[in-house]
């Protein structure tokens, strides 16, 4: 799970609790400005380790929450680097509302079908997508949703792809 601060807090804490109850071991890796990041309310969420110190071939899967930490992560490279290899690995690559803007810097969008908070659906686009207006897409190795009503879609389709 991507972390900085303003995360969408549900956005973080939803699917990683959901996919702890399935057995899953989710770690925060956040840009290593900080050890613990605080949410777009407040909630805290400690990193477990920077982002320069992870590899694609140790994780199964990235998650990508939105709220105003995109904007923050996208201004580290290794962010988007981290990103663009699990996808070219074909390991899942999801994320929700604003963590789009990690896909479009991560130039992996170009060709897909993909959803986001509307409010950078023309990023998207930009970006070489077809946006579609759903609570959860899903085009190959990429899941996407667009907002904290659609988590419990975003989870269960990100919870089907990791045990098969």
């Amino acid at each position: 799970m991507l972390i900085e601060k303003q995360y969408q807090d549900l956005e973080v804490w939803f699917p990683a609790l959901r996919l702890r109850e399935e057995g899953a071991e989710v770690l925060f890796v956040g840009t290593g400005a900080e050890k613990v990041y605080h949410g777009k309310y407040g909630y805290p969420a400690e990193e477990d380790m920077p982002i320069n110190n992870v590899r694609p071939d140790e994780f199964d899967a990235v998650i990508i929450p939105g709220g105003f930490a995109p904007d923050f992560m996208r201004r580290y490279p290794a962010v988007a680097k981290f990103v663009r290899e699990m996808s070219e690995r074909g390991k899942l690559v999801a994320s929700i509302c604003h963590g789009a803007w990690i896909l479009v810097s991560a130039n992996i969008l170009k060709g897909k079908t993909a959803t986001c908070f509307s409010g950078i659906k023309d990023d998207v686009i930009n970006a070489g997508a077809k946006y579609v207006d759903e609570e959860v897409v899903v085009d190959g190795n990429l899941i996407t949703s667009r907002k904290p009503e659609d988590l419990p879609a975003f989870c269960k389709k990100i919870i089907e792809r990791l045990q098969k």
